[in-house]
């Protein structure tokens, strides 16, 4: 089943006609940060598995991976995921029946940026044919689509992965780019975090140089997990001059809103965009690394 038509999103209804067909691979990517607009963030962001939750319920047929316990290298704290090994990357979808041939559904409940995290992950390693579900799980619920608690035994593959690096940056490509004028940086945060305003909930506030800001808010519809429509969504990218970049690298602050922005922009045609994995928790915590507050 070859998936490029959808140009990266598929809706509920597609989804429901096509949920049991031969290749096809439902995956839930839940991942929780429940402090995340608490004012105990300054103490540390909280992380948890969405694990539990599909465990009590989730579209028929699917299967859990856990961004969060399975598929993060912190590097010792250095990031908040970060990339794992291809690898374990490669184990991790090879157990879950994700072969270089299967078609690739994911769905999240929240913003849709876990699902697209692990859209992106499987890019990084060279396997195209996913999609992220348009209005994921919340969409699915309020339309009453089928939903059970059961375990779907998957049959084992051998997930070949192939790195492609022009997805992926660091922190080096990243500096680079706050003086190239032909780049464009990204910011996916809220625009109070983009601005630097508290609570702290790095090592230093604030966003990199250059950097313009495209909240996640602004491209998803957190309440109805609905991306904004395509028209919408270039309009925003042209205002903050993504469509005159050569280039253009999103970041937050661990790496897994700018995946849902990346996936807006593939979506739209852009051919040269990256997500810088490390993002705010690696910058902000070495000095050295320039930061900008305030208004733009």
């Amino acid at each position: 089943m070859d998936l490029s038509t959808h140009k990266y999103l598929v809706d509920t209804e597609w989804l429901a006609e096509h949920l049991h067909k031969e290749n096809l691979v439902v995956v839930e990517a839940t991942s929780l940060l429940p402090n995340y607009f608490e004012d105990t963030v300054t103490e540390g962001i909280e992380k948890e598995s969405g694990k539990e939750s599909w465990e009590q319920d989730h579209i028929s047929g699917s299967t859990y991976v856990g961004i969060l316990e399975e598929l993060s290298d912190t590097q010792d704290n250095q990031f908040m995921y970060g990339l794992p090994s291809a690898e374990r990357f490669a184990a991790v979808m090879s157990r879950n029946g994700i072969g270089n041939d299967s078609a690739v559904v994911i769905y999240d409940r929240s913003t849709n940026m876990w699902a697209a995290r692990l859209w992106w992950m499987l890019r990084v390693f060279g396997f195209d044919n996913a999609v992220v579900l348009d209005g994921g799980y919340t969409k699915w619920l309020e339309e009453n689509r089928p939903v059970d608690c059961k375990v779907t035994t998957r049959v084992s593959t051998n997930f070949i992965p192939e790195f492609q690096p022009q997805l992926f940056a660091d922190r080096n490509r990243v500096l680079e780019a706050t003086v190239n004028a032909n780049t464009c940086l990204i910011n996916a945060l809220t625009p109070e975090e983009f601005e630097g305003k508290p609570p702290q909930r790095y090592a230093r506030s604030g966003r990199i140089p250059s950097s313009v800001n495209v909240p996640f808010t602004v491209t998803v519809n957190t309440d109805s997990q609905l991306y904004d429509d395509d028209i919408s969504a270039m309009s925003t990218f042209k205002k903050v001059g993504a469509s005159s970049a050569e280039e253009i690298i999103c970041y937050c602050g661990g790496g897994i809103a700018a995946c849902s922005t990346a996936l807006v922009l593939a979506r739209l045609g852009f051919d040269r965009v990256s997500v810088y994995d490390g993002s705010m928790t690696e910058w902000a915590a070495d000095s050295v690394l320039p930061l900008e507050s305030g208004t733009a």
